[in-house]
């Protein structure tokens, strides 16, 4: 996974403040026979706020509908992917992170799931954290015969390189990022520089969009790595080349992923799972707000174009949020029922 993605942004360290769990209702079950409703049973909620774009415009969208639908008292509190879910572990606390990409702790997050103390909601993103090498669509459409990475790597002509344009270019990560090794290897495994291709350094995450930005501007071919969801896949319409291969976990941990591998072998980046988890504690007195987050997912395009807006904007995540909820009520109406839906809208 590339160095800023959310998976090893995780690494990075993130202060997590966190607030207490919901109030404790001291009035005796057989005092009321009134029905437990999400007010009576919500409280007080702690949702993680991670510390990139889809995380964070997704949090904001679960503080208004949490709120403004089920009546909890929602706390955003700052958070990162490892110090978020272990904190979720060991202390109970925050009780939501909305966008979990669990790769980098499953087994820990696994072994919690199985204790009881924590839970899989929904799956956040339903296509997933993608990787691989991407191509315009301009491209695609007019070559439907490129479907592979090998087909385009037959190509040099069509991706030409900005320095020499007698070679082919794929377009690396960032420096400093993971995937660039990955990239670099990929490179290799494909053996890209006998087909006539060059691996051009992007040189920061500015000099990555900014060459696809370019290449749409100008109609030309591009090929290289990138990843979903982004806010540029939301601006510029890009098709992911079948690697041909399935992923193989030994070979991307023991070479593909690593500085100097030797001898790296073809394979397809994984996919990176990416779920809601939530405490014990919001499961079993959540009551319809856990329904809500079980419910809650959407796909990549969606996200994809709303964090387009958000750069092109300039827009935060509440802000976000808030565009997302007026302009698309057809995606997330589908989490809620009719009656959360009005007080959503209401508040809105």
């Amino acid at each position: 996974m590339m160095q800023r993605t959310p998976l090893t942004l995780s690494l990075l360290a993130a202060a997590v403040v966190l607030a207490a769990c919901g109030k404790k209702d001291d009035t005796p079950a057989a005092a009321s026979s009134a029905p437990v409703t999400a007010e009576a049973t919500c409280g007080k909620v702690t949702v993680a706020n991670m510390t990139w774009q889809s995380a964070e415009v997704l949090a904001h969208i679960d503080q208004i509908i949490l709120s403004s639908g089920y009546g909890c008292d929602v706390e955003i509190v700052p958070g990162d992917t490892m110090p978020t879910l272990t904190s979720m572990m060991e202390r109970g606390q925050p009780d939501v992170a909305p966008e979990a990409w669990i790769n980098a702790v499953r087994r820990p997050l696994e072994a919690a799931v199985a204790e009881g103390k924590l839970h899989f909601a929904a799956r956040a993103l339903q296509d997933g954290g993608v990787e691989g090498w991407w191509i315009p669509k301009y491209i695609a459409d007019a070559n439907p015969d490129i479907k592979t990475i090998d087909d385009a790597l037959a190509r040099p002509d069509l991706f030409p390189a900005p320095e020499d344009r007698t070679k082919g270019a794929v377009h690396n990560c960032p420096s400093g990022w993971n995937c660039q090794i990955t990239t670099g290897n990929a490179f290799k495994a494909w053996d890209a520089a006998s087909k006539g291709f060059q691996l051009v350094d992007t040189g920061s995450a500015a000099g990555l969009d900014g060459s696809i930005a370019r290449a749409y501007e100008r109609q030309q071919g591009w090929l290289g790595y990138y990843w979903a969801p982004t806010s540029i896949l939301g601006k510029y319409q890009m098709v992911k080349l079948d690697a041909g291969v399935p992923h193989n976990p030994e070979y991307w941990e023991t070479c593909n992923s690593v500085s100097d591998c030797a001898d790296p072998q073809r394979s397809d980046w994984a996919t990176a799972e990416v779920f809601t988890v939530v405490t014990d504690r919001f499961k079993q007195q959540g009551g319809p707000a856990y329904d809500y987050l079980a419910s809650r997912s959407w796909g990549n395009d969606t996200v994809n174009a709303l964090l387009a807006w958000m750069s092109d904007n300039q827009a935060e995540g509440a802000r976000g949020a808030r565009h997302f909820l007026q302009t698309q009520p057809e995606v997330w109406m589908q989490w809620v029922t009719p009656e959360v839906a009005e007080k959503v809208k209401a508040a809105l």
